[in-house]
């Protein structure tokens, strides 16, 4: 006798009813993203429902954190496509086809009678073996400075090959890769800044030395000043209004206003001597600053930079060794920021301010130009991508190849463990090896390759000995990587394979949702 114990309109779905939900959204999630893979990939719009935005894009990531989604499981490949994001920066629609085939597998076996349990528990042998077959085609070149930029290199072009910057890949790959060096191996990304500015054509990009700042130099200051000390404030710099919300005075006569008019100078007199005493010559506010304390800054011979976003502040106060004043009472506790030049430049229409022989020696800009927003949004979305595997790659020196290769390899290796192992569990483990094969399949296809026939060729070329092989998809041949130079990182493919099968097996687990009731707004 079933019963219903629950509030009104909370519902719950069991067992198979609970699996069938779990596994169409995960698939349909996963089929959604998989023409994008690849080299090949399509691009998707993402047009804003409120404001009508729109955004091109074949990042994984950022088409899956722009849609809304009903389904649990669903969420659960969102999630882990985020994680692989924050992790390692690129990868992110790998992730979320290898999980999405994972249980495109799961579900045929569970329809064959063979129960989740077993089939999580060939899985769990199966990505043992794939990544210790992972780590042992690793190799590392950090000893060598010139092979390990070459690695750099080529991941870079790697990454990038299968984004909008595809046709200029060598170029931005060397622009990535000196941005990533100058770091001196740091994963902070915040000493690389971006700046975007529509005009020209993607190869007038360029690396900068040095911060850029996107406002502009105070009326009456000089353009362009030679080791600078500079004073970062977050200070209110305006003197013609009171500062009591809803306060009234009242005067008997235009003297007594004038009174206060002077007053209110006096004291702005005093906090801009305040200023000048730190022994500065240049001034940063995040606030307004008004005419009156700008003209008496540039009588005392001091720049002027107002209204620099708290971003823009934050940024120069990291790059430029200073800290962020709010108070001037005491100049000797206050950390000055040091340049060897501040200078006004014109990037297109714009004028901009440039800091060059800043503190932080590891701090650049890259200054991105294209013909349309979208265009320049999704070159920084691939710049990104790039900065941040090649931070990560610094850190984990090891890199593996690319083109289908590791997978080809990962999935030979889980073959072959699957055949000493007894009992269902080796179904489970040949699925898992199917499920890493569709991969290299996937990014055939995209292209518009003959897929079975490439794939079964990429399999018989590594059972032959070839632990090189991959996909050539600028040919449509089986290649070898290590010539052509497709690289990737270790731990970008080892994140990719952990997160699918951890995500694969949690969903697998499902055998009952409960929703809750929906919350009610209440009439007013």
């Amino acid at each position: 006798m079933s019963m219903n114990i629950f509030g009104a309109e909370a519902t719950e779905e069991k067992a198979e009813n609970a699996r069938l939900a779990s596994f169409v959204g995960a698939l349909a999630l996963g089929d959604l993203v998989k023409s994008t893979l690849g080299p090949k990939g399509m691009n998707k719009i993402l047009q804003s429902g409120s404001s009508g935005d729109i955004n091109v894009t074949n990042d994984g990531a950022t088409i899956l954190k722009s849609i809304q989604l009903d389904n649990a499981a669903a969420k659960i490949l969102v999630n882990i496509s985020k994680v692989q994001d924050d992790e390692v920066g690129d990868g992110t629609t790998s992730v979320c086809v290898l999980a999405a085939e994972l249980l495109r597998e799961a579900e045929k076996l569970i329809s064959q009678k063979i129960h989740p349990q077993t089939i999580i528990e060939g899985y769990r042998i199966a990505s043992i073996a794939a990544l210790a077959a992972l780590e042992k085609a690793a190799t590392d070149n950090s000893t060598d400075p010139a092979r390990f930029r070459q690695d750099l290199v080529n991941i870079a072009r790697t990454t990038l090959s299968s984004k909008v910057l595809n046709q200029d890949k060598d170029y931005f790959a060397n622009l990535a890769v000196d941005a990533v060096l100058r770091l001196k191996g740091s994963t902070d990304l915040e000493h690389i800044q971006i700046i975007k500015k529509a005009g020209g054509k993607l190869t007038d990009s360029y690396l900068d030395e040095g911060f850029i700042l996107d406002k502009t130099i105070g009326t009456n200051c000089p353009k362009r000043l030679e080791n600078a000390k500079i004073l970062i404030g977050n200070t209110s710099m305006d003197t013609d209004k009171i500062k009591v919300f809803g306060a009234r005075i009242k005067v008997d006569g235009t003297g007594k206003l004038a009174e206060l008019e002077r007053a209110e100078k006096e004291k702005m007199k005093t906090k801009v001597d305040a200023i000048a005493a730190h022994g500065i010559n240049c001034f940063v506010n995040r606030q307004l600053i008004y005419n009156y304390p700008e003209g008496l800054l540039s009588d005392k011979g001091i720049m002027t930079i107002e209204h620099a976003d708290f971003e823009g502040v934050e940024r120069l106060a990291l790059v430029t060794g200073g800290e962020i004043a709010s108070t001037f009472d005491h100049p000797e506790l206050v950390k000055l920021g040091q340049c060897e030049l501040i200078e006004e430049i014109m990037i297109g229409e714009d004028k901009l301010i440039k800091f060059s022989g800043v503190a932080a020696g590891e701090a650049c800009t890259v200054v991105l130009r294209g013909s349309t927003n979208q265009m320049i949004d999704e070159a920084e979305r691939s710049l990104h991508d790039a900065l941040s595997v090649l931070s990560q790659t610094v850190k984990e020196t090891r890199v593996v190849l690319g083109g289908g290769c590791s997978e080809t390899l990962m999935s030979c290796a889980v073959e072959e463990e699957a055949r000493k192992v007894q009992g269902k569990k080796a179904i489970a483990a040949e699925a898992f090896s199917r499920a890493l094969r569709m991969i290299p399949t996937i990014l055939a296809d995209n292209a518009g390759y003959d897929s079975s026939d490439l794939v079964a060729k990429l399999r018989a070329a590594h059972y032959e000995g070839r632990a090189d092989a991959g996909l050539d998809m600028n040919q449509g041949t089986i290649g070898s990587m290590a010539q052509l130079g497709v690289t990737e990182s270790y731990k970008l493919k080892r994140q990719v394979v952990l997160s699918a099968s951890e995500a694969a097996e949690m969903i697998l687990r499902v055998d009952d949702i409960l929703r809750a009731t929906p919350r009610r707004r209440e009439a007013v």
